[in-house]
């Protein structure tokens, strides 16, 4: 009679807290991750204290949003949290990494997944409270302008949110573009070409019909959301965090059915 075994089942399971816990792990000893944030922190509250430092009423900005005003430097951040996403994921195809990657986690897709929540949360918890404390810093040299604000005025704590939203949907669309060009160079120079300059350019043409479609493109989009008020010529925040989100789930769901269909 033959005696059988019950198998010992593997020590380890793997398991979506598990994959989120090795891209946390992964992003957070990485140390361009601490440049690229700190820079973005950096640029965006130096440019706002210098923003409220200098500003004085009645001049060529009066007209300008509060918050845009003492944000104005998240379009320099944005830039370090592009590269940040797209090193994220082109990165690892850069050092080999991602086969480690892929062959602890053979589904793949999980990977990806789990790359884009850990660098959303990462990024909008960082930028949400830049922002807020940006604009605090800033108020304490505007508060005798014509550009005084506070937390409890109708549109700052959304336009403050929305400024973060928009600051990591950016980096999400950044994030899927390199997991879809598996280039660092490739990514950068399609988010360059693609994101902003392509507006600028297809701006020119004197259509109505390409000046209403361009406002729902990213950058136009992300600039509706990081306003307390409306801007001319933008569309509403809610159609512009919509827009936003398809542009940058659009680019992660190509980049997922490129990792299940090709090679490493």
């Amino acid at each position: 009679m033959t005696t059988t075994h019950p198998t010992a089942p593997p020590p380890y399971r793997i398991t979506p807290p598990r994959v989120l816990r090795a891209e946390w792990h992964k992003l957070r000893s990485l140390r361009s991750t601490w440049v690229t944030v700190i820079s973005a922190v950096v640029m965006v509250l130096g440019v706002g204290l210098i923003m409220g430092a200098t500003y004085t009423s009645g001049g060529g900005d009066a007209d300008v949003d509060t918050v845009v005003l003492t944000l104005y430097g998240s379009l320099l951040g944005q830039l370090c949290l592009v590269v940040l996403g797209i090193l994220t994921t082109a990165g690892e195809y850069a050092t080999g990494m991602i086969r480690s990657s892929l062959t602890a986690v053979p589904a793949r897709l999980p990977v990806l997944w789990a790359k884009a929540v850990v660098f959303a949360a990462t990024v909008f918890t960082v930028m949400l409270a830049t922002s807020v404390v940006t604009f605090a810093a800033a108020q304490a040299f505007l508060h005798d302008t014509d550009q005084a604000a506070s937390f409890t005025d109708p549109g700052i704590l959304r336009a403050l949110a929305g400024n973060a939203g928009a600051l990591t949907l950016m980096g999400l669309l950044a994030l899927g573009l390199g997991a879809l060009l598996r280039s660092v160079p490739g990514a950068i120079g399609a988010f360059i070409g693609g994101v902003m300059i392509l507006p600028e350019i297809l701006g020119m043409l004197p259509y109505d019909a390409v000046e209403r479609a361009i406002r729902y493109f990213p950058t136009q989009a992300a600039g509706a959301l990081g306003s307390a008020t409306p801007i001319p010529g933008t569309i509403s925040p809610g159609p512009a965090l919509l827009a936003l989100s398809l542009w940058a789930g659009t680019t992660l769901a190509a980049a997922a059915l490129t990792l299940k269909r090709r090679d490493v």
